[in-house]
């Protein structure tokens, strides 16, 4: 990508290829910085380019296929314990957060959370558009990323597009750097190949951006939340995530079909040029809709004559309003109650009427890891079982997940994220920790991974509360210890960034870091998540062509992936010593995707 002279970008039609500017300030302040790049010219006399936009304009996507993004930074100050357990392995924990070690991960005696190369560091993590800081100053001794977004349209011609980015100091340019970007001879899919869903709640949004937690229907405050929440749609879709939320039992929605507001979001009418949106997916809808989410369905205490009758009212609105979009009952989460479980999913499965097409879903491990039975065996009944990523018994594990794969009407989901057996969502984690985590989706085929939320601005299950989430990298969990000589900050459950992909435009809560602007910024986890989205679009075109090939790559690039890893005590099914599989080394990544690249266009 960089070769000390020119940045040398790749990909396909329809696709996002991204690259970060590293601005360094080493020996003195530099100020009224400002960074342009808006334009590539291509073959025949195409370009790519962009108009720049004010306020809300940044969530108007047509004619803006190029955009910057000025990165704010968040400390580390503990190790995201929610992500990985580091007390036995140090290994599990990210390279650059790593007490010195020896063995089987065995932290070297004496070591401390000032021997972690990375304690209490600055981490690029919140992508604010450039628009929105057009100069800026960089102390001395300090650096600043600027993150770039590049759409190809899938009008853009194949060939060599050439620009060139521009760096001026208080109005006088100091530096340009050429860019060229290969446009290959294929487009990728506007409905990815790794489907995904990722919540997002209706209560933060509100108090972060209103004020308000639930305004009432048809004032000014409820009509502003409606366009906030179809924005983070819009931003979601532009990195090739798919979002969901409660609907059904909360906020007095109790009718068998979705508010209103989702009907665009699922005929792909919301994502279209008249709601300013281009990009990957014009006018393809949302395609997944959870019902009831986290058991919030509101029909329990009726019986199976309630589940019939909710159930096939259900289906029958999906079926006349959104045919091919993914949709399920969300029965519990996290739940072990084996008996009440295939209840619900026996009713569903023996309803007489069209309800019987309803999906049972239920986020649980795949076998009980007390009893090692599968869930197969105690829910047989149950549709789409959605597995945490963590250990697991490598062949009973496997033997379920082929049950599920191999029958018509079943599926197989995953959620989360957890070292070292999956890349994990953690702030502090690889920059290619969810680009292998999507590669891994494919290689288990696994039909959708689910984030279990993007706006979790309040820690009310955790002991903090209120998260100002552009200071504070810990989201979820407790502080029990603030200087533990070990983890540095930490506590149950300790979590940097978990629950939070997106970051509030507008925040009168914290109003000194708020932008004004009526929608959301995205994480550089959702841009990293974005590139491995759009790899499995690469691999699996390839794979059509070239299956053995594929294969082998995969195998390379990801010699163990979640259950593959195995257990180290088939007695306690619950901890694991390893490192991960995976290279963290970006290039080799860029390197497999040209490979899949060559193929497609190779191959007949």
């Amino acid at each position: 990508m960089w070769d000390g002279n020119t940045i040398n970008l790749f990909g396909a039609k329809n696709e996002v290829v991204h690259c970060n500017l590293v601005l360094e300030a080493a020996t003195q302040a530099v100020s009224q910085i400002t960074v342009q790049f808006n334009q590539l010219q291509g073959p025949g006399g195409a370009t790519i380019q962009s108009t720049p936009a004010t306020g809300g304009g940044i969530f108007n996507w047509v004619n803006r296929p190029i955009e910057l993004f000025y990165l704010r930074y968040l400390r580390i100050k503990g190790l995201s314990r929610s992500a990985y357990e580091s007390y036995y392995d140090e290994r599990h924990v990210p390279s650059r957060l790593r007490r010195p070690w020896s063995g089987n991960g065995t932290p070297e005696p004496g070591t401390t959370w000032d021997d972690r190369p990375d304690h209490d560091q600055l981490y690029p993590e919140i992508a604010v558009p450039l628009d929105l800081v057009p100069t800026f100053n960089i102390a001395a001794g300090q650096n600043q990323g600027i993150w770039i977004d590049v759409y190809i349209p899938k009008t853009a011609p194949t060939g060599t597009f050439t620009g060139t980015l521009t760096i001026a100091e208080g109005g006088v340019v100091t530096h340009q750097i050429p860019v060229t970007l290969a446009v290959r001879n294929f487009t990728l899919p506007d409905l990815p190949s790794a489907k995904t869903m990722v919540y997002f709640g209706y209560r933060d949004l509100n108090d972060r951006y209103l004020g308000e937690l639930y305004p009432n229907p048809g004032t000014t405050n409820d009509l502003l939340s409606k366009q906030i929440r179809d924005r983070h749609f819009l931003l979601a879709h532009r990195h090739r995530v798919s979002l969901i939320d409660a609907n059904a039992g909360s906020e007095n929605w109790n009718l068998d079909q979705p508010r209103p507001e989702w009907v665009p979001r699922l005929d792909g009418s919301l994502f279209t040029a008249t709601n300013g949106y281009a990009g990957p997916g014009v006018g393809v809808g949302n395609n997944v809709f959870s019902i009831g989410t986290y058991g919030s369905w509101g029909w329990k205490a009726e019986g199976e004559a309630g589940m019939r009758t909710h159930s096939d009212a259900w289906v029958n609105w999906f079926t006349a309003n959104a045919p091919s979009a993914d949709y399920f009952l969300y029965l519990i989460d996290e739940s072990g109650d084996y008996p009440q479980i295939e209840q619900w999913a026996q009713w569903l499965g023996n309803n007489p009427g069209p309800g019987k097409q309803l999906m049972s879903m239920i986020t649980i491990p795949l076998v009980d890891y007390g009893t090692k039975i599968p869930i197969s065996t105690n829910v047989p009944n149950l549709d789409l079982p959605t597995a945490p990523a963590g250990v697991g018994d490598t062949v009973p594990w496997q033997t379920t997940a082929d049950h599920y794969e191999g029958l018509p009407d079943k599926r197989l989901y995953a959620y989360n994220g957890r070292r070292p057996v999956t890349g994990s969502f953690a702030i502090e984690d690889d920059g290619v920790a969810l680009r292998a985590l999507a590669w891994g989706q494919y290689k288990k085929q696994i039909d959708r991974w689910f984030y279990w939320e993007s706006t979790y601005y309040s820690n009310y299950q955790g002991c903090t509360g209120e998260t100002n989430v552009f200071q504070t990298a810990m989201t979820f969990g407790c502080i029990a210890d603030p200087n533990d000589p070990t983890y540095g900050e930490t506590g149950w459950m300790y979590g940097n960034g978990d629950g939070v992909l997106f970051y509030p435009g507008s925040d009168m809560r914290y109003p000194q870091d708020s932008y004004g602007v009526q929608g959301p910024f995205a994480s550089l986890r959702l841009k990293l998540w974005r590139r491995g989205i759009q790899d499995v679009d690469y691999l699996t075109m390839a794979a059509a062509k070239a299956p053995a090939a594929v294969q082998q790559l995969v195998h390379q690039m990801l010699p163990k992936f979640y259950w593959e890893y195995g257990i180290d005590n088939p007695n306690d099914p619950t901890y694991l010593h390893s490192d991960i599989s995976w290279s963290t080394d970006p290039d080799v990544w860029e390197t497999a995707r040209a490979a899949l690249a060559d193929i497609i266009e190779s191959a007949p």
